[in-house]
């Protein structure tokens, strides 16, 4: 099975099918090459948390994977690491993302959703717009680049250079994501000297610390690291915003629910990342011995693929899992990962969400969708919105 096919337009039918023939599934991976696919809740749980799964390239059979290149001073992240590097490396940076830490990040969060609604708001009673490039986008770059000190005029860059790596519009010249990568190479070289010679009050300086004075970074995990934190705090949030938006609005029901008790906000998140979670599959893994899952037998160093999105529609898990339901108990779903491995970000990628819907709701009451094309990215890692056109109003009626 090409895993292409049909996945990116209808991919939860396509995983319905899987699941309901086999529990693995031998297919042509996004890069092309062979690989297995597990799609049941209970084996993908299982396989996220499997220390015989390796995220570690090297482990890969020579010649089956050819995957995503990065140059080794952005590949040296936590997304190719296993323990112990991968111990050592989440515990340095883990506090930056604690609950407590997210805690204070709140206000600065909800205040910069506010300055990009009063930008809606100020074009008149009634408008138009993408609610992805006017709001869902710019939200969480703000974020994160304050949390790692990234100068404003370097932003819109980033931004730009992440769409191209992750889903290139069509006719981007192949080219292109080279381009990309040398461009954020040069970026994160200039940051991390800019940030040695003027430090900051913010985590990338914390960073930089901890590599040249303990000693616990090499320059490559340090550069990796922070490419990681700035690439996977934009993407995943800009999706779960942008996704969650669409969900409610061709669910009027359910928004009417969340209208009319947004103390529900924090238990819709969690259904929102179970229903449209921001990615089709969680990343590669290689069997560093023979892997049974599902009955299958899996060598060593062939690639396998996981996928939380089929996971978290697997009826056995969740009852009538294609129906977006606010009031559901979402215990156990896997859109964040399970294990070690587990989103680092995602406190703050759920504060963030919470705070972006609170804001867009109370602002906007007649918010609906507006005449124009819904587009999803044309990634199977990424699952999220290139526009979401809509219509919005004033609080006046």
């Amino acid at each position: 099975m090409d895993l292409a096919d049909g996945l990116l337009d209808h991919p939860y039918d396509v995983y319905r099918r899987l699941r309901d023939s086999a529990p693995v599934h031998r297919i042509a991976g996004p890069d092309g090459t062979p690989a297995w696919l597990v799609t049941r809740y209970d084996d993908v749980r299982a396989a996220l948390a499997d220390p015989r799964l390796s995220l570690d390239k090297s482990h890969a059979t020579a010649g089956t994977y050819r995957g995503f290149s990065l140059p080794p001073a952005l590949d040296a992240n936590l997304l190719n690491m296993d323990p112990p590097d991968h111990t050592r490396i989440r515990r340095l940076v883990g506090r930056a993302f604690t609950p407590r830490r997210t805690e204070q990040l709140r206000t600065p969060i909800r205040r910069t959703a506010d300055q990009l609604l009063d930008a809606l708001d100020a074009l008149g009673a009634e408008g138009d717009t993408d609610l992805i490039a006017s709001y869902a986008a710019p939200l969480p770059i703000t974020v994160i680049c304050d949390l790692l000190g990234v100068p404003d005029r370097h932003r819109r860059d980033f931004r730009v250079w992440t769409d191209t790596l992750v889903a290139p519009a069509p006719g981007t010249p192949p080219e292109a994501g080279k381009h990309a990568v040398v461009a954020m190479l040069g970026f994160f070289t200039q940051l991390l000297a800019d940030k040695r010679e003027e430090p900051g009050d913010d985590l990338l300086s914390d960073l930089i610390a901890v590599r040249d004075e303990g000693d616990r970074l090499s320059e490559d995990e340090l550069m990796s690291l922070a490419f990681l934190i700035l690439f996977a705090g934009y993407e995943n949030t800009v999706q779960l915003i942008g996704n969650a938006v669409l969900a409610l609005l061709e669910h009027p029901e359910q928004l009417a629910v969340l209208r009319k008790d947004p103390a529900q906000l924090p238990a819709a998140v969690e259904e929102f990342l179970r229903y449209e979670g921001p990615a089709l599959l969680a990343i590669r893994r290689f069997p560093v011995e023979d892997v049974t899952i599902g009955g299958v037998t899996i060598p060593a160093g062939e690639t396998v693929w996981v996928s939380a999105s089929a996971a978290n529609r697997d009826p056995d898990r969740f009852p009538d899992p294609d129906r977006l339901d606010l009031s559901r108990d979402t215990s156990g779903h896997l859109a964040l990962g399970h294990g070690i491995h587990y989103c680092l970000g995602a406190p703050l990628a759920r504060a963030e969400t919470e705070i972006a819907l609170a804001a867009l709701l109370e602002r906007f009451p007649r918010l609906e969708l507006a005449a124009g094309e819904v587009r999803w990215r044309p990634s199977l890692r990424a699952r999220g919105l290139l526009a979401l056109p809509v219509s919005y109003g004033k609080n006046a009626t």
